[in-house]
């Protein structure tokens, strides 16, 4: 999601003064236990505002047309936002109290808004958490409390040359830490590859690259109550540690990419393996790689066990000013439905967030997208607190430093811990 750091401070303490004026519970914000009050029944009715921002604003007023059909009284309106304002258009408009009903949120940005008070908790018996990915779920929840429904999910997973992998000996992906240093390794002596895995070195989101690393080994980026940062462990360092190495062995390039330059160097044989989301198979398909030339793997573990990946993605939140609450919610309900996420993943290829709706149609049938649905059964999310997104431009400056030498691994954890201590974590 974009991220916006200058003037959030500023947007949400007027948020919360608002939100007083308005007349709130003061219970509203963030840290209250259990969930909001059950919705009935019925049927959906009345206008249901909705913000959605890229493709799903565009596709969404449409696609609910077999919503309004079983709930007549209803009519949903979509408001297309870009991604770019939307941050801060929410924001704004929970300062003034002028909000739609229900909106798309970035799941980075849904412990500010929880804590400004501006979404209410998530219904009871709205939806079963057991029915989402762990980790999307995470995402909705702050202070124990859950503020919305993950509406749909993207995770991070292992793409590689398989003709490169075999001439380099690896008919199989490498599943452990020291199989994947290996892999790349292999790659560059025995197939001629310039660089064995190509990862990110630094710059924005750098953090989404190496904490399933920093995860797989234990690490936890706050305590339970999401009251402090605590990157400043072992585990943290032993995931750093292990990312770091790549680029100190010459595995990784510490070079900034230009647009396209990943998929290009995948195409020409220089790049033998990177980690990126599902949205790439169709990049290094356009850049030249045939479908039988790479594959995708799950990330590797520390051990045999599975390794651990970023969940990122969408949720749906319904806000504390909404005019049809009800309908909002009711709404929200049938977005999580699986024939529905099914049906809009069709339309717009975003993936269910919803595990049934992975069993049948092109997502059970398509094997590079059941390793992605395999990958989201690991995946962590980062934590849904006010400051995360600043603490996060922190960690990528600190990644930056080490994987470049300038720093080592534990001099960087510490410096990030300093940042997150001085920054707090806005609960």
């Amino acid at each position: 999601m974009k991220t916006t750091r200058n003037s959030v401070v500023a947007l949400l303490s007027v948020a919360a003064l608002a939100l007083t004026g308005c007349g709130r519970d003061s219970g509203g914000g963030a840290g209250a236990e259990g969930q909001g009050d059950a919705i009935d029944d019925g049927l959906a009715e009345g206008t249901i505002e909705v913000w959605a921002m890229g493709t799903e604003g565009e596709a969404l007023e449409a696609f609910s047309k077999a919503f309004t059909e079983a709930n007549p009284d209803a009519k949903v309106e979509v408001t297309a936002v870009p991604w770019d304002g939307a941050h801060d258009k929410i924001a704004n408009a929970i300062a003034a109290g002028e909000t739609p009903d229900v909106s798309l949120i970035g799941t980075t940005w849904m412990g500010e808004f929880a804590e400004a008070g501006g979404i209410d908790p998530t219904p009871e018996g709205l939806v079963d958490e057991a029915d989402f990915f762990p980790g999307a779920w995470e995402s909705t929840e702050v202070g124990g409390t859950s503020y919305g429904v993950p509406w749909y999910v993207e995770t991070r997973a292992l793409y590689y040359r398989t003709d490169l992998a075999e001439q380099a000996g690896w008919s199989q992906p490498p599943a452990t830490w020291d199989e994947l240093r290996q892999f790349a390794t292999d790659l560059q002596q025995k197939a001629g590859v310039a660089n064995g895995i190509q990862l990110q070195a630094g710059l924005t989101g750098a953090w989404q690259t190496m904490m399933p690393f920093a995860w797989s080994a234990g690490a936890e980026l706050t305590d339970a109550d999401g009251a402090e940062y605590t990157l400043d462990s072992p585990e943290m360092v032993k995931g750093l540690e292990y990312y770091t190495s790549f680029f100190a062995d010459g595995l990784s390039s510490t070079d900034k990419l230009d647009p396209g330059e990943l998929e290009s160097g995948m195409a020409d044989g220089s790049i033998g393996s990177f980690i990126s989301g599902p949205w790439h198979a169709d990049l290094v398909e356009e850049a030249g790689v045939s479908p039988d030339q790479y594959a995708i793997a799950p990330l590797p573990g520390t051990d045999s066990a599975p390794g651990n990946s970023f969940v990122g993605g969408g949720d749906l939140a319904v806000f504390s000013d909404a005019d049809n609450k009800d309908g909002a919610w009711k709404f929200v309900q049938w977005l999580s439905e699986p024939e529905t996420q099914q049906g809009f993943y069709d339309e717009v290829g975003d993936l269910p967030a919803v595990q049934a709706a992975w069993d049948s149609g092109d997502l059970a049938d398509d094997p590079q997208l059941q390793v992605f649905g395999q990958q989201l059964e690991k995946a962590s999310s980062p934590p849904a607190v006010p400051t995360w997104e600043e603490v996060a431009s922190a960690i990528d400056s600190d990644i930056e430093k080490a994987t470049k030498g300038q720093m080592s691994p534990e001099e960087a954890v510490q410096s990030m811990q300093q940042q997150a201590q001085s920054i707090g974590t806005g609960l």
